[in-house]
């Protein structure tokens, strides 16, 4: 965000500006006429750095009561990361880089998960495992669940961040392989060595899981390309 001269760009500024104030998260931002007063910046060049703040979920826009202080969920960077997935050098490779990224942050938490999940969690974790063949939805629910008992935000949002990335690009893999119950059994070995508190068989059970997912990566990238018609 910096200008061409290496000075601070109007959007660095304005962050620079909340702050200063200590505005939290949901609090009302200073308005339009008011940013241009303290920046000494054109009401065009205002809503622009705005609107670009407001694409990274620093601010939010609420037509008819204001501009707030954002919550900068990670949510806002899926676009831009499956783009680059997508793009990068090495196409279906980058998907593998990608993976490769969860695995370490989920087999690195997994182990203090096994010390600390409680007996309701393993039940609804448990349940979720039971019913990946029926809700797609459930496999991401199950690794959202897995990890709430690390008390770290953060970890939550990179692990949604990587699932949603992850399924966005996951179409240049080719049609859907049938894996259900392999993801099932997978994920039932995980509950398994949780519930006997056993962290190195939790995180040997996670790198099996993430085994057969980089499995898949590895045929797609094998898979012939299609001659041009």
């Amino acid at each position: 965000m910096r200008t061409r001269d290496g000075g601070a760009s109007l959007q660095e500024r304005i962050v620079a500006l909340i702050h200063e104030r200590g505005l939290a998260p949901g609090s009302p931002m200073p308005t339009e006429v008011q940013l241009m007063e303290l920046l000494g910046a054109s009401r065009n060049s205002v809503r622009e750095a705005v609107r670009a703040l407001q694409a990274l979920g620093i601010v939010e826009i609420r037509h008819g009561h204001g501009t707030f202080v954002g919550h900068a969920s990670l949510d806002a960077l899926t676009p831009s990361f499956a783009f680059r997935v997508r793009s990068g050098p090495g196409g279906i490779r980058a998907l593998h880089d990608l993976v490769e990224v969860r695995e370490l942050l989920e087999t690195g938490l997994i182990g203090q998960v096994a010390q600390s999940t409680s007996a309701p969690r393993l039940a609804a974790l448990e349940a979720l495992a039971n019913g990946m063949d029926r809700d797609p939805e459930a496999d991401r629910a199950f690794h959202a669940l897995l990890y709430e008992s690390c008390g770290n935000e953060l970890v939550l949002q990179l692990i949604g961040l990587f699932w949603d990335v992850y399924h966005e690009v996951e179409p240049t893999l080719g049609p859907p392989e049938e894996r259900t119950a392999e993801i099932t059994v997978n994920h039932r070995r995980i509950v398994a060595a949780l519930r006997a508190r056993d962290a190195e068989a939790a995180r040997e059970a996670m790198r099996l899981h993430f085994r057969d997912v980089k499995a898949r990566i590895a045929r797609a990238e094998d898979r012939p390309v299609p001659a041009p018609t």
